[in-house]
């Protein structure tokens, strides 16, 4: 087998982050094309130093697992750094908006303030643990058997804490007291970019999950 067929269906093998994977990928394939330079160099034609490099290298099945292990860790550390990074400026976003907005929330009492800190509290734990994952990830590794629990129990928590926070919103975006918020141009701006996080947060989450899938893993096994 030729080095770019070789790498071709190494590719084909591994899912994640695309600059983590284009990484590894170049990496094997100057990893690869060293040695097959070395056994051209000893007399050998091309396709055989090829050839050789490859079978030294190891079959693709051998090798992905390895390779898709650092990409599952990659897709966790991303996802828990948008979280650790993304949640806290949200929420400090509205906080904000809601100090400067020209209304009496201020003085609101009863379950609109419970339900609004309670859904600051869900989304700075979410973020909290999105920090946890982050050193598992990392520094953490050496106590972490293998990625991709942490990985896919992170993807899980994003997918069940956006439509908890959404439903918890929803009550607070109805209440006449505290009020829509059509008009007021920081609103809509943390509005917009509310949505764009949450849809990033979705595609990270849905990643997570999709490199963590156990019929992708059995199918390598």
């Amino acid at each position: 087998m030729r080095i770019d067929d070789y790498v071709g269906e190494l590719e084909r093998a591994l899912t994640g982050p695309y600059g983590p994977k284009h990484d590894l990928l170049v990496e094997a394939r100057d990893s690869l094309a060293d040695t097959a330079d070395a056994l051209e160099a000893g007399g050998l034609d091309r396709a055989e130093a090829e050839r050789l490099a490859v079978a030294g290298f190891g079959a693709v099945e051998e090798v992905a697992p390895g390779y898709q292990a650092e990409l599952t860790a990659a897709a966790g550390r991303r996802l828990g750094m948008l979280l650790v990074a993304g949640i806290p400026v949200t929420v400090l976003m509205w906080s904000v908006v809601w100090r400067f907005y020209p209304t009496d929330r201020a003085a609101l009492t009863g379950w609109p303030v419970a339900l609004s800190r309670a859904l600051d509290l869900a989304q700075l734990a979410t973020s909290l643990y999105g920090g946890l994952v982050l050193f598992a990830l990392g520094r953490g590794a050496r106590w972490v058997r293998g990625p991709q629990a942490v990985t896919r129990s992170l993807g899980v928590l994003v997918w069940v804490m956006l439509p908890a926070t959404g439903l918890m919103t929803l009550p607070l975006a109805l209440d006449g007291r505290v009020g829509a918020l059509p008009d007021f141009l920081p609103a809509m701006v943390a509005g917009l970019a509310t949505a764009a996080f949450w849809g990033v947060q979705v595609f990270g989450a849905t990643r997570c999950l999709r490199v963590t899938s156990p019929r992708r893993h059995r199918g390598r096994g």
